[in-house]
């Protein structure tokens, strides 16, 4: 006698959706598939000099040393690190290294908006070793207006896709030895400092290109101090790396080059921040906020921005560091940006524990 229930629904017995044909035939192809790269991995391993030759020499082109890196301010210093494209090309000559993001499943959250769990991967076939990250996109789309959530397919792929590669460009940095990774970047700065183009024509294009950003000419000659006619190729190789930063969202154009008209510069507070907060960090928010409630006296309302508080918790240099940054969560006006830097926080914690333990 069967112990199963008969469903009211169906004509027969319950059948687990794993144990269907469809469902064994795609685990047994996965696992064929996986088998067959690491064996191949195996019996034709790498060559560590023939392959750190061959990103040297892929780097001294032009057009990938322009895109091979990203900078950003954080803290009142900037950041640099390998682009995406830059990461997959050091991937693809160091060999035997395989990299992928994918949608695991579908939902909807407690506001009603849909979600996807995303989960990026990169494997070292050859060693085994393998890096994963998971993550949830918000199928929300913010603007100056408040947001608004999105429906179109299409919308949502790019969304997961621009959020994914910037996992699965951490993952190939965590497969990829550091020194390789640094040697590649050694080698793009050499080739931009010798083959910068300062020419009236390049100039033309690189202002062109900020434009889409709403940068103007007098806003870059503004930052490297001079006209562009007498710009040195060290700085068009760091506006090339802002610019780079700019299209993969890594910062705002704010953030690099001034907007209106800046006010006179007031001395430091008694906790001794930078006027009116400028620079990173929680100190440097908490000075903002100071400033704020001085020219808005008689209101109570103490309000930061995402970013401020997003920039705090990532600059946090240990568990104490992280609480004083989480405290300003709760004086960011939208829920939603609310809920994020909480589960930043929580990720900043985990990571000091793992350091500890």
């Amino acid at each position: 006698m069967s112990d199963l229930v008969e469903s009211p629904f169906g004509g027969g017995p319950r059948k687990d959706v794993t144990e269907s044909a469809g469902a064994r035939q795609d685990q047994s192809r996965e696992m064929a598939e996986m088998q067959v790269v690491f064996m191949m991995a195996q019996r034709f391993p790498r060559d560590p000099v023939k392959a750190m030759d061959r990103i040297l020499n892929a780097f001294t082109r032009t057009t990938l040393a322009e895109k091979s890196q990203y900078q950003y301010a954080r803290g009142g210093t900037d950041i640099r690190g390998p682009s995406i494209k830059a990461m997959e090309a050091i991937a693809a000559e160091w060999e035997n290294v395989d990299a992928a993001w994918r949608i695991r499943s579908r939902g909807v959250d407690a506001r009603g908006i849909p979600y996807s769990e995303v989960e990026a991967v990169a494997v070292d076939m050859q060693t085994r070793t393998r890096k994963r990250i998971g993550f949830v996109v918000s199928h929300w789309r913010d603007t100056k207006q408040g947001g608004y959530a999105l429906k179109d397919e299409r919308d949502v792929y790019e969304l997961c896709a621009n959020m994914a590669q910037r996992r699965v460009r951490a993952c190939l940095e965590a497969v990829i030895p550091g020194d390789v990774v640094d040697a590649a970047m050694a080698q793009a700065d050499a080739t931009l400092k010798a083959r910068a183009d300062t020419s009236a024509e390049a100039m033309g294009k690189m202002v062109e290109a900020f434009a889409h950003f709403s940068v103007t000419k007098e806003q870059i000659e503004k930052r490297i101090q001079r006209r562009l006619d007498a710009i040195t190729p060290a700085q068009v190789v760091s506006l090339k790396r802002i610019y780079a930063s700019l299209r993969d969202e890594m910062s705002e154009a704010s953030e690099w080059f001034e907007t209106g008209s800046e006010e006179a510069a007031e001395p430091a507070d008694a906790d001794g921040a930078p006027p009116d907060g400028k620079g990173g960090g929680t100190a440097a928010v908490k000075s903002r906020m100071k400033a704020s409630a001085k020219k808005n006296k008689g209101s109570d309302e103490r309000m930061v921005t995402y970013a401020e508080v997003a920039d705090a918790l990532n600059a946090a240099t240990g568990p104490d560091a992280a609480n004083e940054a989480a405290d300003l969560i709760r004086y960011v006006k939208d829920q939603k940006q609310r809920v994020e830097l909480e589960g930043l926080f929580r990720a900043r914690m985990a990571e000091f524990e793992g350091a500890q333990s």
